[in-house]
C-alpha cells in the first residue's frame, strides 16, 4: 500500500482547532491499526520559531530530534501519543532557505529559480520525507493559516499538485470552517463557510470533507445547505461544535463516520477500531472529584500558550490522580520576598518553568525559597533549575556573588554557565542543546523514585548549564544531584533530601507528558502538592 495524504485547510478564521481536528482524525486512524505521521506547514519566514518571543508564537515546541517547532505539534504528540520528528515541522523559511542554498550552489543548472516549480517541488518533496523517513501509512498534514492568505498560496499550491501527481485515490481535503452564530436572531450562517470553498476552489482544490466549526449543535438543514453550495456529499460534511471536554471530540467524529469515510475515499480497510481504555480516560477526566492548587511563577503568565505543555502536563497529570488541577499564573515580575507569602501560601506547590532573561528572575528566586523554606513541593524546569541552585548558594551557602553568566559575565561565582560548545557570539537559531538526551538517576533518590527505573531520555532546550565545578561544594551543603548525562557529566537533575518534594531538572520533561500518561516528575509533583494539600 502506497502511502496516504490528507491535507487539513481553515478558512473564514484563523484559530479554529484545525489542529484539535486533524489529531482526532489522527488519533481515529491510528486506532483502526494504521500508522500516521503528523506535519505541520507554517508559512512564517522564520526558519523555525525557536528565535520568536512567546508573544509571536506561544511556546516552542521541541521533538526528540531536536527540532523547534510550532506549539502544534505538541498538540499532535500528546493527542496522539507519539513522537513526531523534524519532518514534522515545515516552514517557509526552511523551504526557501534550502532553494536557496541549491541556487547558490548551481544545483538549478542556471534556471531561473521561481515559486512554480522550484518552491512548490521542495514543499512536496517535504512531504515525500515525510512519508517515507517515517514509514507511515497515512500522512497528515495541517496548512497553518487561512485560505486567502498570501503567504499560504505556496503551500496550497503545492498540495494541489500533489493531487494530480499522487493521483485523487491516494489524497484527501479536509477544510475546517467557522458556522457563526447569530444570537439576536438565533441563526447560524453558512454563508462564510460558502465563501471560504468557492476561494479554494479557486485554487484549484475541491474539498473531499468539510468539518463545521460552531458553539451551536447545527441542525441537518444547515449541513444540507453546506453540501449543496460547497459541492461536498453530505456525508462528508461534518460538525465540530464546542464541546464540554474537548477530549469528546474523536468520538463526536468518530460518531458523525469521519474515519470511515476517510478509509473509503482510500479504498482502505475498516479495520476494528478499539477505544475503550480512551472512553475510560475520558470518563475519567468528566468525574474529577478535588482540586489541587498550583503556583506557576513565569515571565509571560498573561500569555498562557506560552507554557502550552507545562499546562497540559499539570492537567494529566491531574486527570491520573481523578483531581482538577488549577493553575494560578503569578507574574514573576510581580514577586518579591515582601509579598510572597500573600502569593504563595494557599499553594499546594509551586513551579518555575523554563525561560531566559534576567527579568522576573529575583521574583522566580523568591518564590523558590518560599517553597524551600516552608516545605512546599516544588518542581523547577529548565531556567527554574538553574534559579534553584544560584538561590541555594547565596541564600543557604552563603555565596552573595553566585550568579549566572547569562546575567553577568565576569561574575566570581558562575554557578550557571554556558556549555562548552557554547561562546558569544554563536548564531541564535538552531544552536541551543536541543532534542533527547541521557540521564542516568541515582538509586535511592526521588527521582529515581518517579521514574522508577535508573536510565532515561528527556528533550533539552537550553544555552547554559550548572558549572560542575562546584559540584562538591553544593553536595557538601546537602544539595543531591540525582540525574547526570553519562556522556558528558552534565548535570541534569538536582534535589533536596530534607524536603517532602524539592526537585528540579535541566531538562523540559512536560514534552513528553501525555494525557493517558503524564511524566513522572509531574505526576510525582501533583502527588505531593496533594498530600500537602491534605
Amino acid at each position: 500500500m502506497g502511502t496516504k495524504y490528507i491535507f487539513v485547510t481553515g478558512g473564514v478564521v484563523s484559530s479554529l482547532g484545525k489542529g484539535i481536528s486533524a489529531s482526532s482524525l489522527g488519533l481515529l486512524l491510528k486506532r483502526r491499526g494504521y500508522k500516521v505521521f503528523m506535519q505541520k506547514f507554517d508559512p512564517y519566514l522564520n526558519v523555525d520559531p525557536g528565535t520568536m518571543s512567546p508573544y509571536q508564537h506561544g511556546e516552542v515546541y521541541v521533538t526528540a530530534d531536536g527540532a523547534e517547532t510550532d506549539l502544534d505539534i505538541g498538540h499532535y504528540e500528546r493527542w496522539m501519543d507519539e513522537n513526531f520528528s523534524k519532518y514534522s515541522s515545515v516552514t517557509s523559511g526552511k523551504v526557501y532557505n534550502t532553494v536557496l542554498q541549491k541556487e547558490r550552489r548551481g544545483d538549478y543548472l542556471g534556471a531561473t529559480v521561481q515559486v512554480i516549480p522550484h518552491i512548490t517541488d521542495e514543499i512536496r518533496s517535504r512531504l515525500q520525507k515525510a512519508a517515507s523517513r517515517s514509514g507511515a501509512d497515512i500522512v497528515i498534514t495541517e496548512i497553518g493559516g487561512t485560505v486567502g492568505d498570501i503567504e499560504s498560496l505556496p503551500f496550497l499550491e503545492a498540495i494541489r499538485q500533489a493531487r494530480l501527481i499522487f493521483g485523487p485515490k491516494d489524497t484527501f481535503f479536509l477544510h475546517n470552517t467557522l458556522v457563526p452564530y447569530l444570537r439576536t436572531s438565533g441563526e447560524t450562517k453558512t454563508k462564510p463557510t460558502q465563501h471560504s470553498v468557492k476561494e479554494l476552489t479557486g485554487l484549484g482544490i475541491q474539498p473531499d470533507a468539510i468539518v463545521l466549526r460552531s458553539e451551536v449543535p447545527l441542525d441537518e438543514k444547515t449541513k444540507e445547505k453546506v453540501s449543496l453550495f460547497c459541492n461536498v456529499p453530505l456525508k462528508g460534511v461534518f460538525e465540530a461544535d464546542d464541546c464540554a471536554c474537548i477530549f469528546d471530540l474523536p468520538m463526536r467524529l468518530h460518531e458523525q463516520g469521519m474515519d470511515e469515510y476517510v478509509l473509503d475515499h482510500f479504498g482502505l480497510e475498516h479495520r476494528k477500531i478499539e477505544m475503550d481504555d480512551y472512553l475510560a480516560f475520558v470518563d475519567r477526566v468528566k468525574h474529577l472529584d478535588g482540586e489541587v492548587h498550583i503556583g506557576l511563577v513565569g515571565k509571560y503568565v498573561e500569555l498562557h500558550d506560552a507554557y502550552l505543555s507545562v499546562r497540559e502536563a499539570l492537567r494529566s497529570a491531574g486527570y491520573a490522580e481523578g483531581k482538577e488541577v488549577v493553575v494560578h499564573w503569578i507574574k514573576a515580575m510581580d514577586v518579591n520576598d515582601a509579598n510572597v507569602d500573600s502569593l504563595l501560601s494557599s499553594m499546594d506547590g509551586i513551579l518555575v518553568p523554563g525561560g531566559f532573561g534576567e527579568r522576573g528572575a529575583d521574583g522566580k528566586m523568591a518564590a523558590i525559597r518560599y517553597a524551600r523554606e516552608h516545605k512546599i513541593p516544588f518542581l523547577g524546569i529548565c531556567f527554574g533549575m538553574q534559579l534553584a541552585l544560584v538561590e541555594y548558594a547565596r541564600n543557604v551557602m552563603g555565596i552573595k556573588e553566585a550568579n549566572t553568566t547569562e546575567f553577568d559575565p565576569r561574575t566570581p561565582a558562575p554557578i550557571i554557565d554556558l556549555l562548552r560548545d557554547q561562546y558569544s557570539g554563536i548564531e541564535m537559531g538552531g544552536t541551543l542543546r536541543l532534542g533527547e538526551y541521557d540521564c542516568a538517576l541515582k538509586e535511592g533518590s526521588l527521582a529515581y523514585a518517579c521514574y522508577g527505573k535508573a536510565y532515561i531520555k528527556e528533550r533539552h532546550r537550553h544555552r547554559y548549564e550548572f558549572n560542575s565545578k562546584f559540584r562538591k561544594e553544593f553536595e557538601d551543603a546537602g544539595v543531591v544531584f540525582s540525574g547526570i548525562n553519562p556522556q558528558q557529566n552534565l548535570v541534569e537533575v538536582v534535589e533536596l533530601p530534607n524536603h517532602p518534594f524539592f526537585i528540579a531538572c535541566q531538562f523540559h520533561p512536560e514534552f513528553t507528558s501525555r494525557p493517558m500518561r503524564p511524566n513522572p516528575l509531574f505526576a510525582g509533583f501533583i502527588r505531593a502538592s496533594l498530600q500537602h494539600r491534605h
